[in-house]
């Protein structure tokens, strides 16, 4: 049986940068795709100095850096899913998307569009918001974005369901084969997210969990829908399954650092050692 013949294995391709902190980026990629079953590879786009209370440097990969990383995984491992997270310039995103264009065309791609700070501070300038929205958004297995991220790509407010759902819309319509808009940025005491797909919608609701735990949630979603795609799992299931995963993380969060800390990602072992 050839590789290409061989039923998914799980094998997650992850090209985002590093937080030094843990809680969010590669870090948590890692961890969040390893509890699901997953294999995790990464080509890092960033080295960060980063920790609970923020960010204190940055310093970007070369492009062919990148691209090398990119390169070694595809040919020799191969992937079943790829997660994209920040990515900082419109030439990185050309290299990324030319990466994956050549040698994984035709693997699921989930894209978390990390635009905007929690503080609601942009994270990258429009050249790369229009990089993203025309290279990686279009075949997009799933994008990922938060409300605001969600205004970003589509200039229309998004402040409640109405809103999500016309933001799916549109994403589906500028070529995304899904769009799960998250609602964790909009006040209320319910979180609903909107999923829309080529085959229909779903509405997934949930009691907010009021904690100060939320370092990286948006990475580890991602990546948990990720890891359970590269399986085989359908997207919906995928999602629903990615989100029970996350809450899980947040209520079972280690209260760690002096800012937003980290969720549990290991909270599944801890809770069968208990």
């Amino acid at each position: 049986m050839s590789t290409e013949d061989k039923p998914p294995q799980g094998r997650v391709l992850i090209i985002a940068g590093s937080d030094s902190g843990g809680g969010a980026g590669i870090q948590a990629d890692i961890k969040t795709v390893t509890m699901l079953g997953g294999y995790a590879m990464t080509a890092i786009t960033a080295i960060t100095a980063q920790d609970t209370t923020g960010v204190h440097g940055v310093w970007s990969v070369a492009l062919d850096g990148v691209e090398a990383q990119m390169r070694a995984c595809l040919i020799d491992i191969g992937a079943d899913s790829v997660k994209t997270g920040m990515l900082g310039s419109a030439a990185l995103v050309e290299i990324v998307a030319e990466g994956l264009d050549s040698r994984a065309r035709d693997v699921a791609r989930i894209i978390d569009p990390v635009m905007v700070a929690t503080s609601g501070d942009r994270l990258i300038d429009e050249k790369s918001v229009s990089a993203i929205a025309s290279l990686l958004i279009p075949g997009a297995a799933l994008v990922t974005p938060n409300a605001p991220e969600a205004e970003v790509l589509t200039g229309k407010a998004v402040d409640g369901v109405n809103g999500q759902r016309r933001a799916a819309e549109l994403l589906l319509k500028r070529g995304a084969k899904a769009a799960l808009v998250k609602g964790g940025h909009i006040p209320g005491r319910v979180l609903t997210d909107v999923l829309q797909t080529t085959d229909g919608e779903w509405i997934f609701e949930s009691e907010r969990i009021e904690t100060s735990s939320t370092h990286g949630t948006g990475c580890t979603l991602a990546s948990a829908i990720a890891a359970l795609v590269g399986q085989g799992v359908a997207v919906p299931d995928a999602v629903e399954r990615g989100r029970d995963y996350l809450r899980g993380a947040i209520a079972n969060a280690p209260d760690l650092g002096h800012g937003h800390g980290p969720v549990a990602h290991n909270w599944i072992l801890k809770n069968q050692q208990d």
